[in-house]
């Protein structure tokens, strides 16, 4: 794969924060990475997933990943 594409990933919850969406640049096939924890966009480890595509649509996605893949 030579180009990068944007995957979506969950964070978990931590104390008062709540589970976002943020998204992920992959550089290999999606598939790959399905369910494994890589570094996202805003710098936090989240479990990217292959059930929902970047954007995520709702209020539960992380802004500064959303700014970041406009």
């Amino acid at each position: 794969m030579d180009t990068a594409t944007v995957a979506a990933a969950r964070s978990r919850a931590h104390g008062p924060t709540a589970a976002l969406w943020h998204a992920v640049e992959v550089h290999r096939d999606p598939a790959e990475v399905d369910g494994a924890c890589e570094l996202t966009l805003c710098g936090v480890l989240a479990r990217v997933t292959t059930e929902r595509s970047w954007p995520v649509a709702g209020v539960d996605v992380c802004p500064t990943c959303r700014v970041q893949t406009r």
